[in-house]
């Protein structure tokens, strides 16, 4: 199946890179581009990406408004198809970085990595996965842990604090919960438990329709407010 991507970014020169990149690989189109928040809005209502890459500072509606909109109505019980968003956005941008990843974005990359790493991030991003693998991600989720936890914009009144959610998982759940939290890999979950990639794969799916988290990011944030990964761990 072919990947459907929006490029949201307000500068031309960083969509035209992207795009002339993705062009030229199989299983990836570009459907659209934006150059403001409330474009990219917009351009998934109608194209129904399965990828918008998406950048954080732009005139207007900013990304991260941007990406809480489209995550909010992205597999919702009138819209089947979901929509993953990608923030792309400097290292040292924390305060964005966290706030991107509580309006729902399955993953983030910074400007500076190499083209072929961000087309790998968009296919991974794709399967619905999160984006957890690179060393620097681990890094920003650590420093994530250390920021006291409040509620999400927009939340749900009535919403389930984590700990509480966690109480309905089993031991064994747990402990894969706690090593997604670090940062770890099915492989390297599989490793550690000594178990199959499979049965890893097979756990972290249960955890997310048990905990009710869109990706592997949400299992992460879940994992460090339930105290299941200690910050700086």
């Amino acid at each position: 199946m072919t990947v459907r991507v929006v490029l949201a970014d307000d500068q031309p020169l960083v969509r035209t890179a992207l795009r002339m990149v993705i062009a030229d690989e199989s299983g990836l189109e570009v459907v659209g581009e934006a150059g403001t928040g409330a474009e990219a809005v917009a351009l998934t209502e109608k194209e129904r990406p399965d990828v918008v890459v998406m950048d954080i500072r732009m005139p207007g509606m900013d990304g991260i408004e941007a990406t809480r909109l489209i995550t909010r109505g992205s597999g919702t019980t009138h819209v089947t198809h979901v929509t993953h968003v990608i923030v792309l956005t400097t290292f040292d941008d924390d305060d964005c970085l966290y706030g991107a990843l509580r309006a729902g974005a399955a993953g983030f990359l910074v400007k500076d990595m190499a083209l072929d790493d961000i087309l790998d991030a968009i296919r991974v991003v794709a399967t619905g996965d999160g984006l957890l693998a690179p060393s620097v991600t681990r890094r920003l989720i650590r420093d994530f842990a250390d920021r006291p936890v409040s509620a999400p914009p927009n939340a749900t009144p009535n919403a389930v604090p984590s700990a509480h959610r966690v109480g309905g998982i089993t031991g064994r759940e747990r402990e894969v919960l706690a090593l997604v939290g670090g940062g770890l890999s099915n492989t390297e979950i599989a490793e550690r438990l000594s178990i199959s990639v499979a049965t890893a794969k097979t756990y972290v799916s249960r955890l997310l329709t048990k905990l009710d988290a869109r990706d592997r990011v949400r299992l992460v944030i879940i994992a460090y407010e339930s105290g299941l990964v200690e910050s700086g761990r």
